[in-house]
């Protein structure tokens, strides 16, 4: 990628557009996407007004949506309509909720009646689930028929739609049977029934199962593709290994940047005003947490005053309780992603965090306890600072277990908030052992 930007601002400086058609016809939507993505204001102009028309609804789909809607307030009205009509249903439900609801209506004004219905049924199932992620392009046969028939069908059809690797099998009412791959069709003698050749135990994916689910089960099984059924197990469509890369993309974008309180949307060139505003919540939150623990530090300002040497060690309580702390939550919140953790195992998991900690907090308080000592000349100096890390350690792993639980019951995304409320759990626990042991046994 830096290499194709590098060539890219090379072209774009030469004043010439050709060598710049050139390297956007060697790439695909998502790579010009991503091209675009890493380019400041005015190279992504340039490059946005050179790019395929055919390809435009595609680079669209690929971007963030800040700099999606960006980009659409430029087109001109037409040229929306013709991205929108060049992309698959399920892609084109992704696209349409970023529009204005002026251009929605153009829209859909420009769809066939068919075309139109199938789009309406993808968006009326919520964004973050299989109904949302699914396209209503399952090719569908019969049981009684041969394979042989399904063949000739085939090759009537011309083409088949994208990821397809099997045909799913259902009776007259549109219910569910079970599916026969593309290699089943090819290698079975060509009189033999597709009831004898398909696979009745193939579970199909619920329309309401969550996006996340989706992508598990596609990680567990697997799978290129798989259908979607209704609550009567009536199919509906399918969901394709490109949607489930999307998600668990996605996903992994958003657990890394929401512990930070960014955005996986937000445009990396955004305005400075813009980007400011949106880091100064966070920055605002992290201080008030920031003042709770100078608060109880406040609380022995006078043991400070007599014995300095706790000042100096402070940090190193805090940051050792912190670094435990975040490893123990980030199993957590990777555990609960990928449904690995409940409350029925829960109980197992944070005794086992807790003995993790408690082995290492003997070894590293022993460590940092000799270390002090000989530092300080105190071996009650050094007594105290290994007491309070083992008590911060263990408080840490009580912490990265227990928080993600109650924020996710309290409805609150464990991801975006865990990381703060930890550090300052950590802090206020290390800080009120190490400071209240100190007065306890040094004053």
């Amino acid at each position: 990628m830096s290499r194709q930007i590098e060539n890219l601002r090379e072209a774009i400086e030469s004043g010439r557009q050709s060598p710049v058609r050139r390297i956007l016809a060697s790439l695909n939507p998502a790579e010009i996407a991503g091209l675009i993505e890493s380019l400041p204001h005015g190279e992504r102009e340039i490059i946005w007004a050179l790019v395929d028309p055919d390809d435009v609804g595609e680079v669209l789909l690929h971007l963030g949506e800040e700099l999606r809607a960006q980009l659409i307030d430029t087109m001109e009205t037409d040229a929306v309509v013709a991205a929108a009509e060049s992309l698959d249903v399920d892609d084109l439900a992704d696209f349409i909720d970023d529009l204005p609801e002026t251009l929605t209506r153009q829209v859909l004004a420009s769809m066939d009646e068919s075309h139109r219905a199938r789009l309406q049924q993808v968006l009326s199932y919520d964004y973050d689930s299989a109904g949302g992620l699914m396209n209503t392009d399952a090719v569908s046969i019969r049981p009684n028929v041969t394979i042989d028939v399904v063949l000739r069908y085939m090759r009537m059809r011309g083409d088949l739609p994208d990821h397809t690797d099997a045909l799913f099998v259902v009776d007259r009412y549109g219910h569910f049977l079970g599916q026969v791959t593309l290699t089943k069709l090819v290698t079975e003698a060509p009189d033999a029934s597709v009831s004898d050749v398909m696979d009745r135990e193939f579970l199909p994916i619920p329309v309401s199962l969550s996006a996340s689910q989706v992508a598990q089960r596609f990680e567990n099984r697997d799978l290129v593709s798989a259908p979607v059924v209704d609550e009567q197990n009536v199919l509906l469509g399918r969901i394709t290994i490109d949607d489930v890369v999307d998600v668990i993309r996605d996903e992994a974008e958003h657990s890394l940047l929401s512990q930070v309180g960014l955005d996986e949307e937000d445009d990396v060139f955004a305005p400075v005003r813009r980007s400011a505003a949106r880091r100064a919540v966070w920055l605002g939150i992290n201080l008030l947490t920031a003042f709770i623990a100078a608060g109880v530090v406040g609380l022995f300002e006078g043991t400070l005053d007599q014995v300095v040497a706790l000042a100096v060690l402070m940090p190193v309580v805090a940051s050792m309780g912190g670094i435990g702390g975040s490893q123990t939550l980030t199993l957590m919140i990777r555990g609960m992603a990928l449904g690995h953790i409940s409350a029925a195992n829960a109980g197992a998991l944070l005794r086992k965090e807790v003995a993790v900690a408690g082995l290492n907090g003997v070894f590293w308080a022993l460590v940092v306890g000799v270390v002090t000592t000989l530092w300080f000349n105190s071996l009650m100096l050094g007594l105290v600072i290994a007491m309070a890390m083992l008590v911060n350690q263990i408080g840490a792993a009580f912490a990265g277990v227990g928080l993600p639980m109650l924020l996710q019951k309290l409805k609150v995304d464990p991801a975006l908030a865990g990381s703060v409320v930890l550090t300052t759990v950590t802090d206020v626990v290390g800080f009120f052992a190490f400071l209240g042991l100190g007065t306890l046994l040094l004053l």
